[in-house]
């Protein structure tokens, strides 16, 4: 079994801004992979497929962005899934738009979702694929510009880089870390 894990805020408000992209891309794999429904279950919204003959946890963690550890140790423990069959996928504004970034460890980098995922399992042991939202403008809060809207001339990128970011994850269910990275980042 493996578990994917999409990053964002819940609530309407956080609909479509670059946070929420990890929750773009469980939707994504949602809809490809024909989830037929979610339910809520480990303060996550979580929805069970299977991809090449492995079972696959679509997580969305419903605790904010900077609680993500809490669903997922939540619903790692209730699974028994060791970190090596975790992948979390994020947004990183110190990448441009439209870059992927795989590893199967590491620290946060800032990222405090990430943070508080190293902090409830006790490791940085399990991988993560980070999804490039910016170059943050000058002038700008990273805060507004993170919780903002993509501008209408990135839409179709961030839209590209959704359905890109869904390939790289099956291809790391499919055929493990070492591909997905050589053939993504």
């Amino acid at each position: 079994m493996k578990m994917i894990v999409g990053l964002g805020n819940p609530g309407k408000k956080y609909d479509n801004t670059r946070h929420n992209v990890g929750f773009e891309l469980i939707g994504e794999l949602a809809k490809r992979w024909q989830a037929d429904r979610f339910r809520d279950k480990h303060q996550s919204q979580l929805a069970e497929i299977a991809l090449a003959g492995e079972k696959v946890l679509l997580v969305a963690p419903q605790t904010f962005m900077n609680l993500s550890g809490v669903s997922v140790r939540l619903a790692a423990d209730f699974y028994k899934l060791p970190p090596s069959d975790l992948l979390v996928v994020c947004d990183d504004f110190n990448l441009p738009l439209g870059t992927l970034r795989m590893r199967t460890k590491g620290s946060a980098g800032g990222q405090n979702g990430l943070d508080n995922i190293i902090q409830q399992l006790g490791t940085q042991d399990f991988a993560r694929l980070r999804i490039g939202i910016g170059p943050v403008p000058e002038r700008w809060s990273t805060v507004d510009f993170v919780l903002g809207k993509f501008a209408r001339d990135e839409q179709e990128l961030a839209d590209q880089t959704i359905r890109r970011t869904a390939d790289a994850v099956e291809c790391w269910v499919r055929q493990g870390p070492t591909a997905a990275m050589n053939q993504f980042n």
